[in-house]
C-alpha cells in the first residue's frame, strides 16, 4: 500500500514539474541578455494619426501653424488646450502642415519627425517649440487572454508583456511558447513567433510593440480537444480513471 502511495506521490510530482515549465515566463537561458529599450522607438507609419502642436517666446508667430477649432477661429482664443489638433499620415508618409505643406515625417521615430518640424519652422518662428505625440497607439490582443480587445495607449512604447498585462495575462490554456504577433510594415503583413517560457525573448525586435501590432494567442492541445470533444467527454474520462484507481487500491488491500 506504501509503494501505491510513494508512486501516486512521485507521478503528482513529476506532473507539476511538467506544468511548471509549460507556465512560469522567462525561464533562464544561457543567452546574454541586452538592454534593448534605449534603442527601441517606433516609426511613423502610413494612416498614424499625430497631434502637432507649436509654441514659442512670441505665441502670435505660432498662430499660423496650429489648428484651430470653430472657437478660436470666431473668437482669436488661441489658449484653448483641449484642442488639439491631429495630422494623418498619407499613403506617401507625408502630412500636411500649415504654412509648412508636405511634410515627410513615414519612416521617421517620434523625435526625428520633432526635430524636422523644429528645423523647418526656424525660418519663420524663433526657437519654435513641437509637441508631437501619436493619437492613434494602438495594439490588439486575441485568443487565451483573460480582457481579448483592441487598447489606445498613452504611451509610444509598450513591450509584449505590458500588453498581455493590459489584457489580463494569458489563461491556463494558452501556448505561452507560441505567440503569434502580427505586424504591417510599408502595407505588407509580416507574422513572427514568440517564446515568453525563456527570458531570450528579451532579446527578440519584436519584445517592444509598434503600433497596429496584433497579438493572438493559440489555445494549448487540452483546450483544443475539450473544443473538439466537449466539457462533458473530459468529465466521464475523470470519472472513469478516479473508478480504475479506487478499485486498483481495493483489489491491492485485499490481497
Amino acid at each position: 500500500m506504501k509503494k501505491i502511495y510513494l508512486a501516486f506521490v512521485l507521478i503528482l510530482f513529476l506532473a507539476s514539474c511538467a506544468s511548471r515549465k509549460e507556465i512560469v515566463y522567462l525561464q533562464p537561458s544561457q543567452i546574454q541578455l541586452e538592454n534593448m529599450a534605449d534603442n527601441y522607438a517606433p516609426k511613423i507609419q502610413q494612416q498614424d494619426l499625430l497631434t502637432i502642436t507649436i509654441s514659442a517666446p512670441d505665441v502670435k508667430a505660432t498662430v499660423p501653424f496650429n489648428q484651430q477649432n470653430v472657437y478660436q477661429a470666431t473668437a482669436g482664443n488661441a489658449t484653448d488646450m483641449a484642442f488639439k489638433p491631429t495630422y494623418l499620415v498619407d499613403n506617401n508618409g507625408e502630412i500636411d502642415f500649415p504654412v509648412l505643406g508636405k511634410i515627410k515625417v513615414g519612416g521617421l521615430s517620434r523625435l526625428e519627425a520633432t526635430e524636422l518640424l523644429r528645423n523647418n519652422l526656424k525660418q519663420y518662428i524663433n526657437d519654435p517649440g513641437v509637441n508631437l505625440t501619436f493619437s492613434n497607439f494602438k495594439i490588439t490582443v486575441l485568443g487565451e487572454v483573460n480582457r481579448p480587445g483592441s487598447y489606445t495607449l498613452t504611451q509610444e512604447r509598450i513591450t509584449i508583456l505590458e500588453a498581455l498585462g493590459l489584457a489580463g495575462d494569458l489563461t491556463l490554456k494558452g501556448k505561452r511558447e507560441n505567440i503569434l504577433l502580427i505586424r504591417e510594415h510599408n502595407g505588407e503583413k509580416k507574422m513572427e513567433r514568440l517564446n515568453l517560457l525563456t527570458d531570450s525573448i528579451l532579446n527578440s525586435p519584436y519584445y517592444y510593440l509598434a503600433q497596429n501590432d496584433v497579438i493572438y494567442v493559440e489555445p494549448n492541445n487540452s483546450q483544443v480537444r475539450n473544443t473538439r470533444y466537449g466539457q462533458d467527454t473530459n468529465v466521464w474520462i475523470s470519472i472513469t480513471s478516479l473508478i480504475i484507481t479506487i478499485t486498483a487500491l481495493i483489489v491491492t488491500n485485499s490481497k
